[in-house]
């Protein structure tokens, strides 16, 4: 989150975080918070009805990722991956497979920890979205 708040802040774009817990962030004219009701998807729900062709949504959630690229927004995740029309159709069919393998025992555990070069790629994504933006 301190990556997305400090580009925030030097672009001057308006950011918004959807939950449905109370979030912290630092203030700015730049950076606000939705909370939303307690339920399952209730803020994806939120992001989808708010979400506009050109925007981008942080997300590791691929069928949320899913729907903002078929409303015409991007997505990015936060380890860096630039979601797209092609590749959120793969990622889909892979984390069905996961959960699957899952649900029968037959695997457990999840994606490693976040790292540093998860982090950097993120932020550089981050960056040429924001660059290609503001002049847009």
């Amino acid at each position: 989150k301190e990556i997305l708040f400090r580009a925030a802040e030097r672009a001057q774009v308006l950011t918004t975080l959807v939950a449905n817990t109370p979030l912290r962030t630092p203030p700015s004219p730049f950076i606000r918070s939705v909370r939303v009701a307690q339920g399952f998807d209730v803020a994806d729900h939120r992001i989808v009805q708010q979400v506009q062709p050109g925007d981008l949504v942080i997300t590791a959630d691929i069928p949320l990722a899913a729907e903002v690229i078929a409303r015409g927004a991007q997505a990015l995740d936060p380890r860096g991956e630039m979601y797209s029309e092609d590749n959120v159709r793969e990622r889909l069919a892979m984390r069905n497979l996961m959960q699957e393998l899952r649900s029968t025992g037959a695997l457990i555990g999840g994606p490693a920890p976040l790292g540093q070069s998860d982090r950097q790629l993120f932020a550089n994504h981050l960056d040429r979205f924001v660059a290609r933006h503001r002049h847009a």
